[in-house]
């Protein structure tokens, strides 16, 4: 009989320990409380899965000395600790467990909702520490009435909201990715207009950490928000600007704070601290018996299965069996994902269906082209929830259809992949190649044939073809101090051009508002690749 060795480098629910102990297959080493450099080097080169947490860093030095590795659990939803692309590059797929903590990180939030609304940690400790019995000083204010923005609504934001309707609250939900029945089936209001949440009373986020929602909240929309708005992040740090937060706070125009993450973990010097007018807890999203019995059970599950062969829950990464594929394709795949990412930035909206073509030898493998180009698309909205191994599930789940095709030969190019993304709002089709020199290339956006690098911070400004566009464009770019890289161009029978510019530096939503009122604009997107 074979067995597999599973290695848990650190501590999860004993139940959890429990299958790994009690399965025939499984040679078991509890290694939570070995040092870590005997960890890595004695005993992780043994292992066939390993389970990981906060505490162990799945890093280059991890990855050296995991030579019999399949899998890596990672016992939670955040993967900050794990080197995936590192993994993916020795073939060790890296799992998490993303709904294990749901209920708990609900919970939290209604936790700091309820706090900041009656000030109870702060009247806990006037009497219980300070012992002073001064009832006037405590006055609170009330849930019910008051309007809760929810930003994110998925897996988290829509049982925050359920509850808080619960406590008679009116709820306006902002995601532009999923589709607005989600919300208005509950009778609650979906929005478009993220000026929408920034009028609300309370304002909760639920969004996964990328470059769309990083800063999403910051000095501008601060100063848009109600006198005495209340804030809540109980989801990731960095979300809300930690500085403009600071000063919100400080001069009153956010009434009250709740924050269990920030930017920078452990949070002890944190500035935030030292304000009176915030609750917050060291990152306890995920700190209920419950939940930790639910990731310690599902993590060794998920262990047990990718030990065995038998299945990779939650992969996070694809490795590519190389021996199994001609060496072209792999770049093919990895150039998929970038402009499926790359549609779903320019045509942000809930998404309708995703539809691939290869042409030319790459024909042979649009099957798992069109799993790349899903997870690309999805993940900005989808976040940790989306991988390889279930984007056709969570795609199916979502009512997207997904569609794949081989072309035959392309005319121009060797080889031509095209991926089409209908959302709500319209569609966005985008065709790339690699050509000999190995640099992946845009061939074509929307009907414009234009040739321009895959890489980059770029700007797509669609316009009507009339003179003075480009001089106007430079000059915008310049007076906000954005530096152009490069500078594509081309136009149709239409009497429509396509710039495609490539930038040295961010550009902000200012600069971007200030392109789009240029008057020959017909629509402006921006893109981080």
């Amino acid at each position: 009989m074979q067995k597999y060795t599973v290695v848990v480098c650190d501590h999860i629910h004993e139940a959890g320990l429990k299958m790994l102990e009690n399965d025939e297959n499984i040679n078991f080493i509890m290694a939570a409380d070995e040092p870590k450099d005997k960890l890595v080097s004695e005993i992780i080169p043994q292992a066939d899965v390993a389970i990981t947490r906060s505490s162990t860093d799945v890093d280059a030095n991890f990855i050296a000395h995991a030579k019999n590795m399949k899998a890596i659990v990672r016992a939670g939803v955040g993967v900050d600790n794990v080197d995936i692309p590192g993994c993916s590059k020795e073939g060790i797929i890296v799992m998490n467990v993303p709904t294990a903590n749901t209920i708990a990180a609900v919970e939290l939030t209604m936790t700091h909702m309820l706090s900041c609304m009656r000030m109870f940690p702060y009247s806990h400790d006037h009497l219980k520490n300070q012992r002073i019995w001064k009832r006037e000083k405590w006055y609170g204010h009330e849930l019910k009435g008051k309007k809760l923005g929810v930003i994110g609504f998925g897996n988290i934001g829509s049982r925050v909201a359920k509850r808080a309707k619960a406590f008679e609250m009116d709820i306006v939900a902002y995601d532009p990715y999923i589709h607005p029945s989600k919300v208005t089936d509950l009778d609650m209001t979906y929005t478009k207009n993220f000026d929408d949440i920034l009028a609300c009373d309370l304002i909760t986020i639920h969004t996964p950490k990328n470059q769309e929602t990083i800063g999403i909240i910051g000095e501008a929309e601060i100063a848009k928000m109600k006198d005495g708005v209340v804030l809540i992040n109980c989801a990731r740090g960095d979300l809300y600007n930690e500085d403009a937060l600071y000063n919100g706070l400080k001069s009153g125009k956010i009434r009250f704070a709740g924050i269990d993450v920030f930017g920078k973990e452990p949070a002890t010097d944190n500035k935030l601290l030292d304000l009176d007018n915030i609750v917050v807890s060291p990152h306890l999203g995920a700190n209920t018996y419950e939940s930790q019995y639910n990731i310690g059970t599902q993590a060794a599950e998920n262990a047990i299965a990718a030990a065995k062969g038998i299945a990779y829950p939650n992969a996070m990464n694809l490795p590519i069996d190389e021996s199994k594929i001609p060496a072209f394709v792999k770049p093919f795949l990895e150039m998929g994902q970038k402009i499926g990412f790359l549609a779903s930035q320019m045509n942000k909206s809930q998404i309708v269906s995703i539809k691939i073509s290869g042409q030319g030898e790459i024909g042979e493998y649009v099957d798992s082209l069109s799993t790349f180009v899903t997870v690309g698309a999805m993940s900005q909205s989808a976040g940790d929830k989306i991988n390889y191994v279930n984007a056709d599930f969570v795609a199916k789940e979502k009512g997207i259809e997904i569609e794949a095709e081989s072309l035959g030969d392309s005319t121009v190019y060797k080889n031509l992949i095209t991926a089409k993304l209908t959302t709500a709002e319209g569609t966005t089709t985008i065709s790339a190649t690699i050509f000999d020199d190995g640099v992946q290339r845009i061939t074509a956006i929307d009907g414009f044939d234009i040739e321009v690098a895959l890489k980059g911070d770029m700007i797509l400004f669609k316009n009507s073809d009339v003179p003075g566009v480009i001089g106007s464009i430079g000059t915008t770019l310049a007076s906000n101090n954005v530096n152009i890289a490069d500078f594509s161009l081309a136009r149709n029978n239409n009497k429509e051009a396509l710039a495609v510019i490539l930038v040295d530096d961010a550009v902000n939503d200012a600069t971007l508002e200030q392109l789009s009122n240029l008057e020959a604009c017909l629509s402006v997107s921006y893109a981080k690749l």
